[in-house]
């Protein structure tokens, strides 16, 4: 019985912006949400999935942004709610930031290539990854595809983040989507069983059945999260995905629970 469920990988806005982002968001992507991107609406998605925690990801488009992100997620922090924060990757103030974060007591920061418009395993940001890893933050960061980029340009494939990490072995890093939206193959090749987290969100709908079996049994067990993209994805059906693949018990546990603890604890696999 998971009586503890961490939401890796969540989204919610500010009460003042969250149907303007919304609106925009869905836009983009032509997915209809399951809640109105708002924290109250992540709260009740929560309580009906039973889910206890929830890691809330910002993603900073300008770098103006940070500032506003770093007070917002200071304020909603709460035993349920863990805000990570977020810089622009490429900018020069990039590092600085990264240590105003940690100063702030935040314990992560998020990162998507696509949004923010760089190749993550670009050496121009060896410098940013350098500083996160010196901080002790949790690196999350979108790979693989995305949904509102139809070109496929392949900014975060699993190669790419597999030549990253090695550059980067001290860096804490959190590959959403299970290391490659819509790339698994490509996964298997290049990231599973090497030293990094995998969050589940969208594998187990997305992903055949069998190779999505096979990469959670092949990947280090205690390196995988569970994530759902709320509110791009319900909660409870995300839940009822992973728990359909009839994973190990043990596994499920560590995925459900203990493995997300752990990292948020510091207490983790060393990376």
């Amino acid at each position: 019985m998971n009586n503890n469920i961490t939401d890796f990988h969540t989204h919610a806005f500010a009460d003042r912006i969250f149907e303007r982002a919304m609106n925009s968001l869905k836009a983009g992507s032509g997915i209809e949400p399951f809640h109105d991107g708002s924290l109250s609406g992540l709260t009740a998605s929560m309580d009906q999935a039973g889910i206890w925690r929830s890691v809330v990801l910002s993603i900073a488009t300008k770098p103006e942004q940070v500032d506003v992100i770093i007070d917002w997620s200071s304020s909603i922090a709460s035993e349920r709610i863990v805000p990570f924060a977020s810089v622009m990757p490429t900018d020069a103030n990039a590092a600085r930031d990264v240590r105003r974060i940690a100063a702030a007591g935040i314990r992560g920061l998020k990162i998507h290539p696509y949004y923010q418009k760089f190749v993550i395993d670009d050496p121009v940001l060896d410098p940013f990854y350098r500083a996160v890893a010196e901080s002790g933050l949790i690196l999350v960061s979108h790979t693989g595809y995305d949904v509102a980029y139809p070109d496929r340009e392949g900014l975060a494939s699993p190669e790419r983040t597999a030549r990253m990490i090695s550059r980067h072995p001290d860096l804490c890093f959190v590959a959403a989507h299970f290391g490659g939206w819509e790339d698994w193959d490509a996964v298997e090749r290049h990231l599973i069983g090497k030293p990094v987290w995998l969050e589940t969100s969208f594998l187990a709908e997305m992903c055949e059945r069998e190779q999505a079996r096979r990469m959670f049994l092949s990947h280090d067990p205690a390196r995988l999260v569970f994530g759902s993209d709320s509110p791009w994805v319900g909660q409870a059906e995300e839940l009822a995905r992973l728990r359909a693949l009839d994973l190990p018990a043990e596994l499920l546990d560590a995925v459900l629970e203990k493995n997300a603890s752990a990292l948020l604890d510091g207490a983790g696999p060393e990376a």
